[in-house]
């Protein structure tokens, strides 16, 4: 994907975990695009923890990142998962060429955006400075509304924007993959993995979704990158987390 004269990827994300830089991963691993994911490099290579501690002092340029994941292309610093996917999007293939519809997708990410701060929230309800059993009473009381209201709420949208977009529609906004469908994948995976029993029974009322799941699964980029090492397995580090207790009965 990348050439002599295409600068490098470079991802500066915590390398025990998924995680939001996920949602990026998905996408360079899709196009094939030639990318160093920092943090795991050894520290002796400059990754590690103190790769991302320097990223965030702004070592990678002018522009000073809050929090990872930060995507460094040449001279180019970015961060916040919505907004490195609208500026890699149409670089890697993977964003509608209407600027219309490239907005759409950023809305829709956004939203994902709000999404996952909720699926966080359920074991985290109080405090991410607490411990998951610290806070376990409360994370009950709010997995259960996510279950119940939450999910629902924001799955059901993006069910309607596949009938919205055509009885035959493949994909949320025009004739191609995006990056925001890659993104649902995600999701899709981390509720099937955190909620296993919930997610199950609710996965019934989104058959399209359902379906792009398994598109964007057997796509060559993602089957190959699914089979690696590189792929790393959900973990109770991460935003999605398993704790039998917030499943439900």
């Amino acid at each position: 994907m990348t050439s002599k004269k295409t600068p490098r990827f470079h991802l500066v994300y915590w390398p025990e975990i998924q995680g939001r830089g996920e949602f990026v991963r998905l996408a360079l691993e899709d196009a094939g695009a030639t990318y160093t994911d920092i943090a795991r490099l050894p520290e002796q290579l400059g990754g590690g923890h103190g790769a991302i501690e320097a990223a965030l002092a702004g070592d990678r340029g002018k522009v000073r990142p809050f929090a990872p994941p930060i995507l460094v292309h040449g001279k180019v610093v970015v961060a916040q998962v919505a907004a490195i996917l609208h500026y890699v999007g149409p670089l890697l293939g993977l964003a509608p060429k209407k600027e219309a519809q490239r907005l759409e997708v950023l809305q829709h990410q956004l939203t994902l955006t709000d999404f996952v701060a909720e699926v966080h929230d359920t074991h985290h309800p109080i405090s991410t400075e607490l411990t998951y059993e610290k806070q376990a009473a409360e994370a009950k009381k709010r997995a259960k509304s996510f279950r119940e209201k939450r999910m629902p709420k924001f799955l059901g949208y993006f069910e309607s924007l596949l009938e919205g977009n055509g009885k035959k529609a493949k994909w949320l906004v025009g004739k191609s993959a995006t990056t925001l469908d890659l993104s649902m994948f995600q999701i899709v995976e981390g509720l099937a993995y955190a909620f296993p029993r919930s997610f199950d029974r609710f996965s019934e009322n989104i058959p399209r979704l359902m379906d792009l799941h398994g598109r964007v699964m057997a796509r060559p980029g993602i089957a190959a990158y699914l089979a690696s090492e590189r792929r790393l397995p959900f973990n109770e580090m991460g935003i999605f987390r398993h704790y039998a207790a917030l499943d439900g009965k």
